[in-house]
């Protein structure tokens, strides 16, 4: 990459000389402002220096004047009787370029947001700090731009708030977001170890008998921890209900019978580090996820977005319907649980706010899901 400083009185000077001599293609590496004083310190003036760049990388054809230096050559040179295969360094050059540039836009693009009126930086600052994924930031970034121009400026903060919240409405607004369908009689609940799964379910349980006066059961594949079976049995005797605990196929099977004269049966799976794709092959083995079952993934938003990511992957040959985040009240950035609803194009249906049952559950909608997001912030 080829790089030059430019002084100038400002920043638009300072572009166009570098449009001038890099071109279009010129990216800002970095910019500030530097003060100088005249006339013994008397006089201050500031003016701006730009570190630009533009990309002048080529691979050129080898000369018979210069020795080839390159590691592959030297590797032949040194080792004449290995025959392994030769790395493309064209390629290993396009991927360090690829990262190079990534690196330069975002500098970039911090740069830009700089520039941006205080109402709008004031909007941006508050989506970071929710956490929402840097794609939907550079969307919103660009729309509140594109209307604060097409009006002057003449816009007031509530106008942008509200431009915000018609944003992710759009990106919501096709999902299936709400609870229960009712339509499918097993309702089956994966996720991973220490999510509160088990709760979530009794929450959801005795929503459907207290309000619903459904009839409902309950099977559980957790043996591994024998406190999950009898926290699950607790809520099965206030509840009225059967329970079943199965160990293998054939024993979900049996359950399936016995409790098929029930209105839904809800079935609690092992909490298991989902990441591995060994556990979820197990599940695939013990429940058969058919049409008459209506599954939801539980996910804590106290987890790291990256290995929810993850551990979604791993349930892509699963058909499941919608997500349930747990924990929201342990944290104070929500918006992983949007970028995860976008991203994998999946509804909501429940998200927990304490450990109560049933009381700390709330069936998602979408005016709720935004009241969430903004907190207040323009209402």
């Amino acid at each position: 990459m080829k790089m030059k400083k430019y002084i100038a009185p400002s920043i638009a000077e300072a572009m166009k000389s570098i449009r001038a001599e890099l071109g279009e293609d010129a990216v800002i590496i970095n910019s500030k402002v530097v003060e100088s004083k005249k006339f013994f310190g008397l006089i201050k003036q500031k003016h701006f220096e730009v570190l630009a760049g533009i990309d002048q990388i080529e691979i050129q054809p080898k000369s018979e004047h210069l020795p080839d230096l390159s590691f592959e050559v030297k590797r032949k040179e040194m080792t004449p009787k290995l025959s392994e295969p030769q790395v493309d360094s064209s390629e290993e050059l396009k991927k360090e370029l690829a990262d190079l540039k990534s690196m330069v836009k975002s500098i970039q693009r911090q740069s830009v947001e700089t520039n941006y009126p205080e109402q709008i930086v004031a909007i941006i600052e508050f989506v970071k700090e929710q956490e929402l994924s840097d794609e939907l930031i550079t969307e919103i970034s660009d729309e509140l731009f594109a209307h604060y121009k097409k009006f002057d400026g003449d816009v007031s903060q509530k106008d942008l708030w509200q431009k915000v919240e018609h944003f992710l409405k759009s990106k919501l607004d096709d999902l299936p977001i709400g609870g229960l369908s009712y339509d499918k009689k097993f309702i089956n609940v994966v996720g991973p170890t220490g999510v509160g799964k088990t709760t979530t379910i009794a929450k959801i349980a005795a929503r459907s008998v207290l309000e619903k006066k459904k009839k409902i059961g309950f099977i559980t594949t957790d043996t591994y921890r024998i406190a999950a079976i009898e926290q699950l049995k607790t809520y099965a005797n206030l509840l009225q209900a059967p329970i079943e605990i199965v160990y293998n196929s054939n024993d979900y099977k049996n359950a399936i019978e016995k409790l098929s004269h029930l209105d839904l049966v809800f079935i609690d799976t092992a909490g298991r580090n989902y990441k591995e794709e060994k556990y979820v092959d197990d599940l695939k083995q013990m429940i058969n996820f058919d049409e008459e079952v209506e599954s939801f993934l539980v996910l804590s938003l106290t987890s790291k977005e990256k290995d929810m990511e993850r551990i979604i992957e791993q349930f892509k040959d699963i058909s499941i319907d919608k997500f349930i985040f747990t924990k929201i009240d342990e944290t104070n950035t929500i918006g992983t649980m949007y970028n995860l609803m976008i991203k994998y194009n999946k509804g909501l249906a429940y998200y927990t706010d304490g450990q109560e049952v049933p009381e700390d559950i709330k069936e998602a909608n979408l005016n709720n899901l935004l009241d969430l997001f903004f907190q207040g912030e323009f209402k």
